[in-house]
């Protein structure tokens, strides 16, 4: 599990997107660079539409609350995990209470945080993503907050 220690606006749950539901009303939603989000996806070994953590605005921080491996793709930020310098689009690995930060981007404009198995949350219309205007979908259907705990698949499954 990741706790949120603080994000900006808008850093939400999304995925490749829910299709087949603009007929209801509803948007597609999704990753907005859904090629960086399969990207962390792949290297993770998760399916390449599992959900994560879309980071448009910075400083964005995060506290692992057990053993967690991840990848950080997107935009060219700076990411410490405990103070030590990441190398993006590389898979890392977060051990308990340790605390992830990630600062302005040099480049590009919005960082995913892809975690091993992807983020537990209920799909809802075939998709995990975030829908904001309709408040459904992702973390409780609004962006991420303070204090908001999010579970990786990867510790359901128990691995």
């Amino acid at each position: 599990m990741i706790e949120v220690i603080s994000a900006t606006a808008l850093a939400t749950i999304q995925d490749l997107g829910r299709h087949g539901s603009l007929g209801y009303g509803v948007g597609t939603s999704g990753a907005m660079d859904t090629l960086s989000l399969q990207l962390g996806n792949l290297l993770l070994g998760n399916d390449e539409d599992a959900a994560g953590i879309e980071i448009p605005l910075f400083p964005f921080e995060v506290r692992f609350v057990e053993d967690c491996t991840f990848a950080i793709t997107g935009a060219a930020c700076s990411a410490r995990l405990d103070g030590e310098r990441l190398p993006g689009k590389w898979v890392a690995q977060a051990r308990k209470n340790q605390v992830l930060k990630l600062s302005y981007p040099t480049t590009g404009s919005r960082a995913y945080l892809c975690l091993a198995g992807g983020v537990d949350v209920p799909q809802v219309l075939g998709s995990r993503s975030t829908q904001l205007r309709g408040a459904f979908g992702g973390w409780q259907g609004r962006a991420l907050q303070q204090g908001g705990v999010i579970t990786p698949v990867s510790q359901l499954l128990g691995s």
